[in-house]
């Protein structure tokens, strides 16, 4: 079981991560479109969740398992996804001086004023958003911050995967002819 957490949590991983930095690169001044790829992005990563737990049903327990035992490994396969999407964003904030805290700060005001917020709606959200922001400069707090973006999906993802595999008829293992 191990295994197929660390191969498939790692493929779903890189593919994540790479997800990451196309939405980085090309996107992220899209603002809700840039979300929107962000987390298809992110679901398509983690198809991996329901690939690696079928392919523990079929080849390592002869075609059937148990809803518990699949979300377990389902939520494995996700957490480890997950932990390559923080290490990628950590690299991420290391390649650019942990600027994106302040470069989304300034930018959330300049929409606000372009929307014509009132100037104490901008000074209140500028306050909050400056101690989020000394918060973020801790290390296990953005760790945290991060992994709460993707483990939603892999918890839903994981759901899924294990309401449908539990089911020994449902896509079940093709067998060689012979």
């Amino acid at each position: 079981m191990g295994r197929v957490i660390a191969v498939y949590g790692a493929i779903s991983g890189v593919i994540v991560v790479i997800g990451m930095f196309i939405n980085i690169s090309f996107l992220a001044d899209h603002g809700a479109m840039g979300m929107v790829a962000g987390y298809l992005s992110m679901l398509v990563a983690l198809i991996f969740v329901f690939v690696g737990v079928k392919r523990y049903r079929d080849v390592d327990l002869g075609g059937v398992i148990g809803f518990w035992r699949a979300f377990g490994v389902g939520l494995g396969i996700g957490l480890v996804s997950g932990l390559f999407y923080v290490l990628g964003w950590e690299l991420y904030m290391w390649k650019t001086g942990g600027t994106f805290m302040a470069e989304y700060i300034a930018s959330s005001i300049e929409d606000m004023r372009a929307a014509g917020k009132s100037a104490a709606e901008i000074a209140e959200f500028s306050s909050e958003m400056g101690a989020m922001a000394e918060q973020y400069k801790n290390p296990l707090f953005r760790m945290a911050l991060t992994l709460t973006e993707i483990l939603p999906v892999a918890l839903i993802v994981s759901l899924v995967s294990a309401a449908l595999l539990r089911r020994s008829s449902f896509m079940p293992a093709v067998q060689p002819r012979g």
